[in-house]
């Protein structure tokens, strides 16, 4: 095991700054003991109540579990990961994976992605190309406790001490000056590297989550800013509360996820639809949901919402420009307060996770962004 930075010096033990390839190789017997889980599932009888309102309806969970036990070919999916350069490295005491492709162009800009929960680098493989036609030498680790990155060890762990791992992985890459990039989970952490690590980072471009108004800028919001304030509360009573579940009782929920594939898969389902995420190709949907249950991760991926005492929205910094792709829900004055912004679209198209419905979308605000900062 390797020794954890702080320690290393103390022990005089010498760090492990190897970067070594990385192929993901499922055991076949692994996926036999899927499929018969799947096979083996013990259904609970459908609640009263219209649609979804009770969850995810038991007739949509069984289609689709029929679809990934009979149709849906894992190694079909495993072999267009494998097709993108993948390494394990240990930083801060804790392997990380992550995905390192690099541009044609000899200009590229390095450009470090930052995936959301309940999601992965799966995130990225329909981006990966576009941005590295744009100009982009493209790095996407898995957050430490998803998919085959090394989950936290102790408590305390948080999103800065991910952005100093980040921002080791780019030196470690030889990348001097980077952007960043992220949604989601990756809204935090994409402003937190520019945060420890300015002299480094050359411009943050969030999906989006600055400019959210909350309860205490309701004196200052107008009109039109209040009704987007209503929109945004109704959003979130609509959905399950993922953050005050995990913030309390993971370790409880967790069994469920890690013994049954149905129960994560009903799970991924509700969170998806809670995100307003609307007909995504189910192959890639399964895709990610394969992962999180071939890692066993969805505990050790909770990591976020344990640690922190109440949610918030991301926090930004000055210190870089920041772009994002799509403001409104959010008060672009609002987000002025904690960023310096250059770039605001008003209505670009896609869902919560819009690398995996609109990549080339994405991928040309990125590079919009980026052009004009550097």
């Amino acid at each position: 095991m390797a020794v954890p930075a702080a320690h290393a010096e103390a022990t005089g033990a010498i760090m492990d700054t190897r970067v070594r390839p990385f192929r993901i190789d499922i055991p076949q017997a692994e996926l036999d003991d899927l499929n018969d889980r799947l096979a083996r599932t013990r259904w609970p009888r459908q609640l009263p109540g219209e649609g979804a309102d009770r969850g995810v309806p038991v007739a949509e969970v069984r289609e689709l579990a029929a679809y990934w036990r009979t149709a849906y070919d894992w190694r079909i999916h495993e072999r267009r990961l494998n097709a993108f350069p993948q390494y394990l490295t240990t930083i801060d005491g804790l392997d990380l994976h992550f995905l390192h492709v690099r541009s044609p162009r000899p200009d590229a800009v390095p450009l470090l992605l930052s995936h959301g929960w309940p999601n992965s680098v799966v995130e990225f493989t329909r981006l990966i190309g576009p941005l590295t036609e744009r100009g982009f030498h493209v790095v996407a680790p898995s957050v430490p406790g998803f998919a085959f990155s090394e989950g936290p060890r102790e408590t305390g762990f948080g999103v800065d001490r991910v952005a100093r791992m980040w921002a080791g992985l780019m030196s470690r890459l030889g990348y001097d000056r980077y952007g960043t990039q992220g949604g989601d989970l990756g809204a935090y952490l994409a402003p937190a590297v520019a945060r420890v690590a300015p002299a480094h980072v050359i411009g943050v471009h969030i999906n989006g989550g600055f400019g959210f108004p909350t309860e205490k800028d309701l004196p200052e919001l107008t009109s039109d800013e209040r009704a987007l304030y209503d929109m945004i509360q109704q959003w979130s009573r609509g959905g399950v509360d993922h953050h005050t579940l995990l913030r309390h009782t993971p370790q409880t929920f967790a069994y469920g996820w890690h013994d049954s594939p149905v129960a994560q898969l009903a799970w991924m389902m509700q969170k998806f639809r809670d995100f307003g995420v609307q007909g995504m190709d189910r192959d890639l949907f399964l895709t990610n949901v394969t992962l999180y249950w071939l890692t066993g991760t969805s505990g050790t991926s909770s990591w976020f919402m344990y640690e922190r005492d109440e949610f918030t929205w991301p926090e930004g910094q000055r210190q870089v420009p920041t772009g994002v792709y799509c403001g409104p829900p959010a008060v672009r004055r609002l987000a002025e307060r904690d960023n310096l912004i250059v770039h605001w679209p008003e209505s670009n198209p896609g869902h919560h996770f819009v690398g995996m419905d609109e990549p080339e979308t994405l991928a040309a605000d990125i590079r919009t962004f980026f052009d004009k900062i550097l």
